[in-house]
């Protein structure tokens, strides 16, 4: 019989005690969190990644609230659940869980399920390069990751195609009147906004103002103008606002500063994956970018992404673009996650005062 401090022993009983019990790796990527789900789920069922994404949405999504809402979450984050691939082309598959919605595609959520993949031993990493392909809900996504001493020092993820739906489109938004816009597919729906066309300075200190802005102008353009995807309808329609500051040049390099609203009121914190593969589209449309040219997307905080256009296509006849995005991601902990049978709270809650409604 082994001796058990009394430490050991706390511990077992609190473990005993816990129901779906999830494994966790907490993971950011340029300060925007996407932690991910290694453990505790098993399978879920449907042929593709988006069928999956389905099946978690109207069937367990007990699941999202438990990991994002209060008090086992905040409205900071997201998560991300590893699953078998049925794409022999892809070594896992991964679905995204937010705020409020199920996305077919998140970037800086594809960094870190890439980071943590590699840096756990998930899949065996390759140094100096190691190669992947993921399925998302959106589809296979190629990626290239930099490897140094264990570490993935940058990932570079070939997205689907990104279009515009909307140029110069002109909305109206209560309190604020007349707003001019464009409507582009980065893996999200984004209305992209003009950020000192709305009197708003990307700055921490405006955060708030810009995510309570954000979703004005958010519910105004889905209201107000369609943004159905021409080959998957069923992929959701606006659900991001993004503010842009001018495009600059700087070393030769395009760049420029970007802030996207998160329902149900936050920010990114990250200069956004898809966000910035829906602006290189409006860019390509304007004619402000070229096949092959670098854009460094800047977020709130001063992080960085690294993008270019890699490919032109269509998508259902609509002229598209196709990019690739470079970011780093970090592992900051890692925990198991679970239920007390007691506790009044099993699927969380929120509070109008963090997870804002209007």
């Amino acid at each position: 019989m082994c001796n058990r401090s009394p430490d050991e022993v706390r511990r077992e009983r609190i473990f005993m005690r816990l129901n779906n019990l999830v494994h966790v790796v907490g993971c950011h990527a340029e300060g925007e969190v996407g932690n991910v789900v290694v453990g505790g789920i098993g399978d879920i069922p449907g042929q593709t990644m988006f069928d999956k994404r389905n099946y978690l949405e109207q069937h367990r999504d007990d699941l999202r609230r438990r990991l994002l809402h209060e008090p086992r979450g905040n409205v900071i984050r997201s998560t991300n659940v590893i699953l078998p691939s049925n794409d022999p082309r892809a070594q896992m598959g991964y679905v995204i869980l937010e705020s409020t919605e199920y996305p077919a595609m998140s970037g800086s959520n594809t960094i870190c399920v890439a980071t943590v993949l590699l840096e756990t031993g998930m899949i065996p990493m390759q140094e100096p390069v190691t190669n992947l392909t993921l399925e998302s809900p959106a589809g296979l996504i190629e990626l290239e990751c930099q490897c140094s001493d264990g570490k993935v020092t940058s990932v570079r993820f070939l997205n689907q195609p990104a279009f515009v739906y909307e140029l110069d489109a002109v909305i109206d938004v209560p309190d604020l009147g007349k707003v001019t816009v464009d409507v582009a597919w980065g893996g999200m729906a984004y209305v992209l906004v003009d950020a000192q066309s709305v009197g708003i300075e990307i700055v921490p200190a405006r955060a708030r103002d810009i995510a309570i802005l954000g979703q004005r102008i958010k519910l105004a353009a889905a209201e107000q103008l369609q943004a159905v995807h021409p080959v998957h309808p069923d992929f959701p329609g606006i659900t991001q606002t993004e503010f842009t500051n001018p495009i600059r040049r700087e070393g030769g390099v395009l760049t420029a500063r970007n802030a996207v609203a998160v329902s149900p009121g936050r920010l990114d914190r990250s200069p956004c994956g898809t966000g910035t593969s829906a602006r290189l589209a409006v860019m390509h449309a304007k004619g402000e970018i070229q096949k092959g040219e670098r854009f460094v997307h800047e977020s709130i905080i001063g992080t960085k992404f690294d993008s270019t256009i890699e490919s032109l296509t269509t998508v259902g006849g609509i002229a598209a673009v196709v990019p690739s995005v470079a970011g780093q991601a970090w592992i900051t902990d890692i925990s198991q996650v679970g239920v007390d049978p007691t506790d009044p709270f099993q699927t969380g809650y929120t509070l109008a005062d963090t997870w804002m409604q209007l």
